[in-house]
């Protein structure tokens, strides 16, 4: 392994969505991912990371799904949110969002179809003000 070069770290990830931070480049698995917290930048905790998204083709993450609201996983509901809406903080070693509660609570509703429904996802990434990944 050259020196630049680091192992999977199992640890936590320590990346912003754009795979880089400040000086490291690490690479993490997607069951890391998974559970990580995600809070909006004045501190509300909105939820936490159930699953990640990959577009095949690319290779690319395009979505952290978001499990949020509900008690205790009772009623929550799961939001895919494009993964560039998303920046790891090492500090509280979970994503922050600038995205509101409000903003995910009228965000386009989906049925368990999503993944192939280029319609929903294109009224998604408007609500969310960022491009199609696939542009």
């Amino acid at each position: 392994m050259q020196s630049q070069d680091r192992p999977i770290d199992a640890t936590g990830p320590t990346i912003t969505s754009s795979g880089t931070n400040a000086g490291h480049s690490r690479l993490i698995s997607g069951r890391t991912v998974q559970g990580t917290k995600v809070y909006s930048p004045n501190g509300d905790d909105l939820g936490h990371i159930d699953d990640v998204v990959v577009e095949p083709a690319s290779g690319r993450v395009v979505y952290g799904v978001l499990q949020f609201g509900g008690f205790l996983g009772i009623g929550s509901d799961y939001f895919p949110i494009p993964f560039g809406r998303l920046r790891y903080d090492g500090t509280r070693e979970a994503y922050v969002t600038d995205l509101t509660k409000e903003q995910l609570e009228a965000a386009p509703h989906h049925d368990d179809n999503w993944y192939h429904d280029r319609e929903w996802q294109e009224r998604a990434h408007q609500h969310y003000g960022v491009a199609p990944y696939w542009l």
